[in-house]
C-alpha cells in the first residue's frame, strides 16, 4: 500500500521557517510536493525555488498582516498553516525576574502570531470548506522550569487552550486544528546550548546533553528528538491520512512527560 501523503500542490505557510524545526517542516512539506511559503525576520531566498520566503516580524500586527496578504495574493488561498514560530528570551531568576515587558514579549512571540494569522487566513479556508491548522506548542506547558520558562510555558499553555477552542469552532466548517507538543529538539541552537553547558561543567558534548536531559527529569528514549522526526509528524497531521484527527495535541518528547 502506498503511503503517499497527498500533499502535492497543497498551499502551505510555515512560520519561523528558516531555522530548526521550522526549516525541517518546510523541507518535509516541500519534499511531499506542497507549495510552501515560509517566514522569518530576515531571509536569503531559496536556491532551488521550491519555497517562497517572506521577511516579516510576526511579533507585530503589521508583520502578520503582510504575511497573510502576500500568501493569499501569491497562492490565491491556503490549505495548510503551520505555526512553528516560538521561543524565549526571558531571563533566569524565577517569577521576580519577569517584568511586564518580559511577559508581553513571551506572549507576542508564542501566542499572538498564531492568533493573528489564523484570524487573517481562516476566512479563505472556511470559504473553500477545507484546511488544516497546526500549532506547535511545547511540553513546557505541562513541565515548566520555574527558574527560566514560566512565562514561555504560560504562553504555550494559552496557545494550547486557544487551539482547542478554535478546533471546536471551525472543525464543523471543514478545518482541522491540531497541536504538536515537542520536548527537547536537537536543533543547532540546542547543540550550542549543550556545548556551552559542557564547557562550563568541564565535560564533553554528551555530558552537556545529559545536563539538559536531567533538568527535564530525564528522557527515557535517551536522546532528544531530531527536527526531521518532529517535521514528519507535522507533515502526516497536515495530510489526508490524518483527516479524522482534529482538536488533539500530539506529544513527541521521547517519553519526557511522565504521565499519559
Amino acid at each position: 500500500m502506498s503511503f503517499d501523503l497527498g500533499l502535492q500542490d497543497r498551499r502551505a505557510l510555515v512560520t519561523g521557517g528558516t531555522k530548526g524545526l521550522g526549516a525541517a517542516v518546510v523541507e518535509a512539506l516541500a519534499a511531499s510536493g506542497a507549495r510552501v511559503a515560509a517566514t522569518a525576520r530576515t531571509v536569503n531566498g531559496d536556491a532551488n525555488g521550491r519555497v517562497y520566503y517572506i521577511a516579516a516580524d510576526l511579533m507585530t500586527p503589521d508583520g502578520c498582516a503582510k504575511v497573510a496578504g502576500e500568501v493569499l495574493e501569491r497562492f490565491g488561498g491556503i490549505d495548510i498553516l503551520v505555526n512553528v514560530l516560538g521561543g524565549s528570551s526571558a531571563p533566569a531568576g524565577g517569577f521576580a525576574a519577569l517584568t511586564d515587558d518580559e511577559w508581553r514579549k513571551e506572549f507576542d512571540q508564542n501566542l499572538m502570531p498564531a492568533v493573528r494569522l489564523d484570524r487573517a487566513l481562516l476566512p479563505s479556508m472556511i470559504a473553500q470548506g477545507s484546511g488544516v491548522i497546526i500549532h506547535v506548542t511545547s511540553i513546557q506547558h505541562e513541565l515548566p522550569l520555574p527558574d527560566s520558562t514560566t512565562a514561555y510555558a504560560a504562553a504555550k499553555a494559552a496557545l494550547s487552550t486557544y487551539s482547542k477552542s478554535l478546533s471546536k469552532e471551525v472543525t464543523p466548517k471543514g478545518i482541522r486544528v491540531v497541536r504538536v507538543s515537542p520536548g527537547w529538539i536537537e536543533t543547532d541552537a540546542a547543540v550550542a546550548l549543550a556545548e556551552r553547558l559542557a564547557k562550563e561543567a568541564g565535560t564533553d558534548y554528551e555530558g552537556g546533553r545529559n545536563i539538559i536531559m536531567n533538568s527535564l527529569g530525564g528522557i527515557p528514549l535517551g536522546r532528544p528528538a531530531r527536527p526531521g522526526e518532529v517535521a514528519d509528524l507535522v507533515a502526516f497531521l497536515a495530510s489526508q491520512r490524518a483527516s479524522a484527527i482534529t482538536g488533539t495535541e500530539h506529544v513527541i518528547d521521547g517519553g519526557t512527560v511522565p504521565t499519559a
